[in-house]
């Protein structure tokens, strides 16, 4: 059979819980396990309804769905969180399975993440993954590894050459907050580690959890990050004391922003600057499950406090700013996808300042949003029969 590497030039597309299921830890899972979980419909049958001002077109089925990317021919990339990566040409409804993934820790809120592809993928193919990964004991942690892509003439292929290139620091026990959201902006791969549901290291710079990170593309550290004169893990650090960062994006100016999940309550949108601590477990506009409470931002004033709270919670699991056609007047806003508050939520923003405009219920928990490169909204909804839609104009 017939291999190559992918590197077919941009075509036109013809046609994208709180804290994730508590489903409990498992043994740690092979990346093949879930292959042809995939159900893509025919483009004759998909479902097609109306939320709000969309028309949202049902593309395909998957088995906990994580994260999803276009490649710069238009197929997409879609992870699947048991240890599965699929790979979709929506136009012809088929998808196929992507082999040689890492081993992988599946249980709680772990399992296999994010992907996404170099920003010159079309010359190097070369695709990154986040992935929860064992350790030694009940222990895991996020990593982060690179690969070549090598597809077949059956619509599936292989990660060549897997490197890791980044881990979280420490190991630790537990099954949640990961985060491990990866996103390329200005040649430098950008990490959001989660604290684990450690609590303090989220302020302690001999670990990298709770952190938002920058590094190149290799792994290796930037000379003018800010904490780099200090070295070890402390020299990948670019913003500290975050909780569950799921969403990590850029805007037009190329400022970075995510969004995380607070504990009970107060979950966050920051506008991540250089060097800037936003103060979990210190501060938080939420308190602990337990019921102690925790100061507020407006009360520890050296911590960087949020564009936005919420409180209720919205959940939210990912993060991506709008620039396509055919949403003229999205464009600049975000989008965020929400698990418990099972929505798109819509943010406008006003220089440093950002507020919440829209919100739109879409029946189902959201774990991840996109842009297509027809400028459509692409979300996955999260679960066993995650179904992936494609949100154009009404009408």
């Amino acid at each position: 059979m017939h291999r190559s590497a992918l590197t077919i030039p941009l075509l036109s597309l013809a046609l994208l819980a709180a804290c994730g299921n508590g489903n409990g830890s498992a043994p740690a899972a092979q990346s093949d396990e879930g292959a042809a979980t995939a159900q893509v419909a025919d483009a004759a049958e998909r479902e097609v309804r109306e939320i709000g001002p969309f028309s949202a077109e049902t593309i395909a089925t998957f088995n906990e769905p994580w994260a999803l990317s276009f490649l710069p021919d238009g197929r997409l990339l879609v992870s699947e969180r048991p240890g599965a990566l699929k790979l979709v040409d929506v136009a012809s409804g088929r998808a196929g399975d992507i082999g040689g993934l890492p081993e992988v820790v599946y249980g709680g809120q772990g399992g296999f993440g994010d992907v996404v592809p170099h920003p010159q993928f079309a010359e190097n193919g070369l695709v990154y993954v986040s992935y929860a990964e064992p350790g030694d004991g009940d222990t895991a942690g996020a990593a982060v590894a690179r690969a070549r892509l090598v597809t077949d003439d059956a619509g599936g292929g292989r990660l060549e050459g897997l490197e890791v290139i980044w881990r979280q620091v420490p190991k630790v026990t537990g099954r949640g907050h990961y985060a491990h959201r990866i996103v390329f902006h200005d040649g430098k791969l950008w990490i959001a580690s989660g604290e684990r549901q450690k609590f303090d290291p989220s302020q302690d710079m001999q670990s990298n959890l709770g952190k938002v990170l920058r590094l190149e593309e290799d792994g290796s550290v930037p000379a003018d990050n800010p904490f780099a004169d200090q070295g070890g893990v402390a020299a990948q650090v670019w913003s500290l004391g975050h909780r569950n960062p799921l969403g990590l994006a850029f805007d037009a100016s190329g400022q970075a922003w995510d969004i995380e999940m607070g504990p009970k309550g107060g979950d966050e949108l920051n506008r991540v600057e250089r060097g800037a601590n936003y103060g979990y477990p210190v501060v938080s506009n939420g308190d602990h499950y337990d019921g102690r409470p925790i100061p507020d931002h407006d009360t520890r004033p050296e911590f960087k406090a949020p564009a936005i709270s919420w409180t209720p919670v919205i959940s939210p699991s990912s993060l991506v700013f709008y620039s396509g056609e055919l949403f003229p007047s999205f464009q600049g806003n975000a989008f965020a996808g929400g698990l418990s508050s099972q929505s798109l939520v819509r943010i406008e923003f006003d220089g440093e300042g950002a507020r919440e405009a829209e919100r739109f219920a879409m029946g189902a928990r959201i774990r991840g949003v996109r842009q297509g490169p027809d400028g459509a909204l692409w979300v996955i909804e999260d679960g066993k029969d995650g179904r992936l839609l494609r949100l154009t104009p009404k009408g």
